[in-house]
């Protein structure tokens, strides 16, 4: 009997772990598998991140230095180095949790991610089509080095008289109540300016209306350099601004294609309109300059270049290529007229026009791109001309909102700067140069 009731129970047992295990097993079937990501997907979003590396260094270091006198040419190219690492570290640290951290509101990301907890090789990161994902330390990067060239932009309009510790200040305090609360806005799922809908495909707002913004606070704060305007101030080498501008153009197809977050149709659309709208603001900046009774320049060109590239930023993946052209094309003029009329008629002194081509073209962009958006004029927009008026009105709030933002954070950050450093070099350090006074070398042995 003994033996019946043992053979039963086991028999019992045994079906009853046959069944648990066909149900284990069909539940993992019913189950979807968590996504994981495209090798091909992870390889170009790895490119593109080292593409905007190389717009910062060498690119901008470069493209800055040329454009400043020769007994500055490194304290350029440190300041913009250095605060671009400075942000790498920032960024891991508590930039990127509060950027795009779990939870939080529409202004701020929560902070359970700072110092990078819980992201490893094995976490993820959406991109704009469901179910695909990006290696979430790929993510951080790409995002990374777009906070380190945006505080970069913001140094080229107080150059040749601002301190490096104070720079080196003013990065730390700006980009944690300016650029990642911004970025969280525009780029978050939650954020306030993505919820409503604005269109920022790689950074209109979040990089160049910001950046230009600040540089022009900034400028006014520190005040003008010694002997400007009646001085004066040529490049000392549109060679070094002119490799700086063609670095910044191949790096740019990291900035907008990689902003695909894939590689895909979107990623081939924004390259095509990163070559076709920067080729037409670097001509039509000439053309201008003929009109206006000058000679095609050097400098003009280059301008030009960076003019389109920022104008068609927010409009990459936003716009059809003709679309694109008309939108370089305004930008182009409109800031040769920021640049050359606008600001001799205020008398700021923004060194390298980073208000006058980075802050008017990064507005003509994100307001165009209202425009361009609409698929009677090329863009991917689902309606033919409705819905552009909604648009342009989103783009406009987005654009006022982030200049407003930008102009109050900086004059914190100035201000704090100013208290803990001082701010601006002597005037001894500043006749005598910063390569020397700063950092106690030179650019050239003459």
């Amino acid at each position: 009997m003994i033996r019946k009731f043992v053979c039963g129970a086991g028999a019992l047992g045994a079906s009853m772990f046959a069944a648990s295990a066909a149900w284990a097993q069909e539940a993992a079937a019913a189950a979807p598998a968590a996504p994981t990501p495209d090798m091909g997907n992870n390889a170009w979003m790895m490119t593109s991140t080292l593409l905007v590396l190389m717009m910062i260094v060498p690119g901008l270091a470069l493209f800055y230095g040329g454009l400043v006198r020769s007994k500055n040419m490194l304290s350029v190219m440190t300041q913009v180095g250095a605060v671009a690492a400075l942000t790498m570290l920032i960024w891991v640290m508590w930039g990127y949790t509060e950027a795009f951290g779990d939870g939080g509101n529409a202004v701020i990301a929560g902070f359970g991610k700072a110092f990078l907890k819980g992201v490893t090789p094995a976490s993820t990161a959406p991109t704009f089509t469901s179910g695909v994902v990006i290696s979430e330390y790929v993510w951080v990067c790409f995002q990374m080095t777009f906070a380190a060239i945006t505080v970069a932009l913001v140094l080229g309009s107080v150059v040749e008289r601002m301190k490096f510790s104070a720079v080196m200040v003013f990065a730390i305090v700006w980009l944690t109540i300016v650029y990642f609360p911004l970025a969280h806005m525009v780029w978050a799922s939650n954020g306030y300016f993505f919820s409503k809908g604005a269109l920022d495909f790689a950074g209109g707002t979040v990089v160049h209306i910001n950046s230009g913004v600040s540089a022009l606070v900034a400028c006014l704060m520190l005040g003008k350099r010694q002997g400007y305007p009646k001085e004066p101030m040529p490049p000392h080498s549109l060679t070094m601004t002119s490799i700086g501008t063609g670095l910044l153009w191949v790096g740019w197809f990291g900035f907008n294609a990689g902003s695909a977050l894939e590689a895909n149709g979107s990623a081939a659309l924004a390259m095509m309109n990163t070559f076709v709208a920067t080729a037409s603001a670097g001509i039509f900046w000439m053309l201008i300059e003929r009109v206006m009774g000058h000679k095609g320049s050097a400098l003009g060109f280059c301008s030009g270049i960076v003019a389109g590239l920022v104008a068609v930023t927010p409009a990459a993946g936003n716009a059809g290529p003709f679309g694109a052209i008309v939108l370089g094309a305004v930008a182009s003029i409109v800031c040769y007229f920021a640049v050359s009329k606008l600001k001799p008629a205020l008398g700021y002194d923004d060194a390298l026009d980073t208000f006058g081509i980075h802050g008017v073209g990064g507005m003509i962009g994100a307001v165009g791109t209202g425009v361009v958006y609409s698929a009677a004029l090329g863009g991917p927009a689902g309606d033919s001309w409705m819905g552009m008026g909604s648009q342009v009105l989103v783009q406009l709030e987005t654009v006022g909102s982030t200049i407003v933002l930008a102009a109050v954070g900086t004059a914190i950050a100035i201000t704090v700067a100013k208290v803990l450093t001082g701010l601006r070099v002597s005037p001894e350090v500043e006749v005598e140069g910063l390569d020397l006074g700063e950092h106690g070398e030179r650019a050239y042995s003459h």
